[in-house]
């Protein structure tokens, strides 16, 4: 099969399309053909080695974390897929690589794809979706009459979690630029802060949550705006004891993750406000819910531009110029 492979953790490097042999299927694994995919940051960040600490690729690998395509293979244990079966998925941690024509992808990853989308809108989904979906629904416990501030709210994660917030009867409030504010609008946003002429922590407080996916300045900023007993979220970092504790990392990155993330941690915590750092995980359970969501109409895609899968290397170039409207998708197959 053909994938764009990564040789080198380098900054800005190449992805070199290259032959590989079709993925092996573990018992509880289905092979999926690869019709579409898509693009993140996450992508970049592992291919300029940032989280090579947690997430210890060995180069070569594949890159992708966002998969739409067809069941064509079925491991032993699986008992909820069959081939045939048109799938979604944010293939887990070490398992990635959907830059390619085919992965191995565990069932319990895995979600039937909404039937109202076509697979490249599908693709769009999963990572974003989930990262919205375990930020508001699973730690924010977001709530009818709450007020969330969703930074970013053109981008992948930030269309999303308009909608999503929206849905759960929140009141939200989001930064865009004042060319993106009638999309932000038309996903629910019902206030919109023009980040290039006004600073949200001025014009924003009481809130309950904060979705900070931005910079450290930025996160700091976003204490201001939160009421006591609100929660503050990051999907940016610095990553906390918590998240460490999760990933079961040794005595030394523990240390060190207690250490990036004890500024932010000790003013909220001054200010009577939560804090937790959130990477993502797969999650097939979740991407039902959200495919519920989708083909009732409460939530809706948002594809900026579409490349064919010779073109990879461009897609990740734009998504790095932070211009894109949601998100980035790669056809792989039809």
């Amino acid at each position: 099969m053909k994938a764009f492979v990564v040789d080198k953790y380098k900054k800005k490097g190449a992805l070199r399309l290259a032959s590989l042999p079709e993925p092996e299927l573990q018992d509880n694994d289905v092979l999926v053909r690869v019709q579409a995919t898509a693009v993140n940051l996450l992508d970049s960040k592992l291919r300029d080695g940032e989280f090579k600490l947690i997430l210890p690729y060995r180069p070569p690998f594949v890159l992708g974390h966002d998969v739409a395509g067809t069941v064509v293979r079925a491991g032993p244990r699986v008992r909820r897929l069959k081939v045939g079966d048109e799938v979604y998925a944010r293939p887990r941690d070490h398992r990635v690589g959907t830059f390619a024509e085919f992965i191995a992808i565990d069932e319990a990853d895995l979600a039937l794809k909404p039937n109202n989308l076509s697979m490249a809108e599908a693709a769009s989904i999963p990572l974003v979706g989930l990262t919205a979906w375990q930020a508001l629904v699973e730690v924010g416990k977001v709530k009818p009459g709450q007020k969330v501030f969703i930074q970013a709210g053109s981008g992948g994660v930030g269309t999303f979690a308009i909608q999503l917030a929206k849905h759960l009867g929140a009141m939200v409030a989001t930064t865009t630029s004042a060319g993106n504010a009638e999309l932000a609008k038309s996903l629910g946003a019902d206030v919109i802060v023009d980040y290039k002429s006004q600073d949200f922590e001025k014009v924003l407080s009481g809130y309950d949550l904060v979705l900070n996916s931005q910079d450290p300045k930025t996160l700091e900023k976003s204490l201001a705006v939160l009421k006591p007993g609100g929660r503050l979220i990051s999907i940016s970092g610095p990553p906390d004891p918590a998240f460490a504790r999760e990933l079961g990392l040794n005595l030394f990155l523990k240390l060190v993750l207690r250490l990036l993330s004890r500024g932010v941690r000790k003013k909220a915590k001054r200010l009577g406000i939560g804090y937790s750092f959130l990477f993502m995980r797969a999650e097939g359970r979740q991407l039902n819910e959200i495919t519920r969501l989708i083909e009732q109409g409460a939530i809706r895609p948002v594809v900026d531009k579409v490349f064919p899968f010779e073109k990879t290397g461009d897609a990740l170039a734009y998504v790095e110029t932070g211009r894109a409207k949601g998100k980035v998708v790669i056809t792989v197959a039809d």
